[in-house]
């Protein structure tokens, strides 16, 4: 450490600095006007130095935050620092130089102490809509390129000294389903960056640019120094794991993800490039999106749980062929690449267990992310932004936790918010009994989740996963109940694939059921008192601890 600087300083400094992107994520969820942001908390907030460097981050979703850094550095090639003025902003959703697909728009904004430019506060929130094939802007079947997926924003000035470009706005509104939503988003993105410009700023003034900035050079020094500390956690070796995910859409086939990890001397490459090629359908990872979440799994089990900054991301590197799956080529879509991101955790996971077995879970029960869209019975255009959340994998040492989002910050969004903003009614959220994977430690359950349609016709993009391939479970530990979709109309009932996209009707009620998560350890080693207790509380039928679990 600097001798003029002492040791409260850099305490004060560093959480000065997460504070500020806290503040921001505050500001864009008490100011937002779309259920995905206010209540879904489908948004993350950064803070950059002048050089680019990734500095603070909020704790919010890793897919944002694990792009962040790469945007940064699209922006600063695109834009001289001589060319920014106080309250200029730049916006961008490109899936390539962002965080993977159209609907994340991210807001740049530089930050000025005096005359000088000393960093930037970035936000990006995940829009309801931003045009292209259907409701919710995250079609997976029936696209066959990212043209078809809506408005693609390049680097650009959309705000200039504190107020919107009216034309660029305008243009971007007119591409949208739901403008007054986008627009307000929009507007609380922009808001959000410039609470965090005056924040920011204003450490400057209470603590002086050079202290400041000597702070920050031994944050991300001393980050960088314990990651690798912490990484030295994993053996070294060599490690992989495969799995699939059912298909990209009605009548196609799996896509395989494979991953190896080579550790050595704390240093990890996590390589995708035995995975499938690309597909002609809207779940293509890029490759921003691949880092995010592979360099999360293995921060997460290796139990290297800093604030991210640049002295973080160096000790693992992420890499996958070019024109494969998690790396593909422009024009490759990608709007529904939110159903993938679990099993991307999953997949380190598995390849961890062989290195860290005490440390990973089994898998999840594997989320759903419907976008139900049309027009209401009043002749308002409305899109239903919905989460559904079930359990997670059970480790050594404890069951899965229930109904909790997994690998990612967003939020349930209340069923009254839907009913008050869509013509649906929810007609039932419960937990389903044994669907969890049985072991020493039980797989959380999976989640039910009913919608009935109040209004004439509606199309709905479901993204979700595991019909086909059950969630493992780890160390004798069993897998999960398959997931399943239904259409129920009066007396008739049909199964749809976890990616297609259908059209419902007045009365109809999709059900949508995700998978039970995956256990841990040998059935017959769960204690009878964690059986029973799983009988009292519904998780596990009677009939299901006879069978599993030898339950008399």
């Amino acid at each position: 450490m600097s001798r003029q600087i002492d040791p409260i300083s850099v305490s004060v400094v560093w959480n000065s600095l997460l504070s500020v992107t806290d503040e921001m994520g505050s500001t864009i969820r008490r100011t937002a006007y779309s259920e995905a942001v206010r209540e879904g908390d489908d948004f993350s907030t950064g803070l950059f130095d002048r050089r680019g460097r990734l500095i603070a981050q909020g704790n919010y979703s890793p897919g944002h935050l694990g792009a962040m850094p790469y945007l940064m550095e699209h922006v600063l090639r695109r834009f001289a620092a001589e060319t920014f003025e106080p309250g200029d902003s730049i916006v961008v959703n490109d899936p390539y130089m962002g965080s993977g697909h159209l609907p994340d728009i991210f807001f740049v904004t530089p930050a000025f102490f005096g005359n000088t430019l000393v960093g930037f506060t970035v936000n990006v929130a995940h829009h309801v809509d931003v045009g292209g094939a259907g409701p919710g802007s995250q079609v997976v079947h029936g696209v066959t390129d990212a043209y078809q997926e809506g408005i693609r924003i390049l680097p650009v000035k959309l705000v200039r000294r504190g107020e919107f470009e009216p034309d660029l706005l305008q243009m971007i509104l007119g591409n949208v389903r739901i403008p007054i939503k986008v627009e307000g988003d929009l507007r609380a993105q922009r808001n959000a960056n410039f609470v965090g410009v005056e924040r920011f700023v204003r450490l400057y003034e209470s603590m002086g640019e050079h202290v400041v900035e000597e702070c920050i050079d031994e944050i991300l020094l001393r980050s960088c120094a314990r990651m690798k500390e912490l990484m030295g956690v994993i053996p070294d070796g060599d490690y992989a794991f495969e799995d699939r995910i059912d298909d990209y859409g009605p009548d196609t086939g799996p896509v395989t993800f494979a991953v190896d990890l080579t550790v050595r001397d704390g240093a990890i490459t996590v390589d995708y490039s035995r995975s499938s090629d690309q597909v002609a359908a809207g779940i293509n990872s890029y490759i921003n999106y691949t880092r995010a979440y592979a360099g999360f799994a293995v921060r997460s089990i290796a139990g290297a749980l800093l604030p991210q900054n640049a002295g973080t991301i160096d000790a693992i590197k992420v890499v996958a062929r070019e024109g494969c799956f998690f790396n593909p080529k422009h024009p490759a879509p990608s709007g529904g690449r939110a159903a993938i991101q679990v099993r991307m955790f999953e997949v380190v996971a598995g390849a961890l267990a062989k290195a860290l077995p005490l440390r990973t879970m089994a898998a999840f029960s594997h989320w759903s992310n419907p976008n139900i869209g049309g027009i209401d019975d009043s002749g308002r255009p409305f899109v239903m932004y919905d989460l559904v959340l079930g359990g997670y994998g059970a480790r050594a040492d404890t069951d899965g936790t229930e109904a909790l989002s997994p690998v990612f910050n967003c939020s349930n969004i209340p069923v009254e918010v839907h009913e008050m903003n869509n013509p649906v009614l929810i007609r039932k959220v419960e937990f389903v009994a044994d669907s969890g994977g049985a072991g020493k430690f039980r797989g959380g359950s999976a989640v039910r989740k009913e919608i009935e349609l109040l209004c004439a016709e509606a199309t709905v993009s479901l993204l979700g996963d595991r019909h086909i391939f059950q969630p493992f479970g780890l160390e004798g530990g069993k897998p999960g109940k398959l997931a399943t979709t239904r259409v129920v109309s009066g007396e008739q009932e049909r199964t749809v694939s976890s990616k297609e996209v259908i059209t419902i009707k007045r009365g109809d009620v999709l059900c949508l059921q995700l998978n039970g998560a995956g256990g841990y350890g040998n059935p017959a080693d769960r204690t009878r008192a964690a059986v029973e207790s799983d009988i009292k509380d519904g998780f596990v039928s009677l009939e299901a601890a006879r069978g599993d679990y030898g339950f008399m």
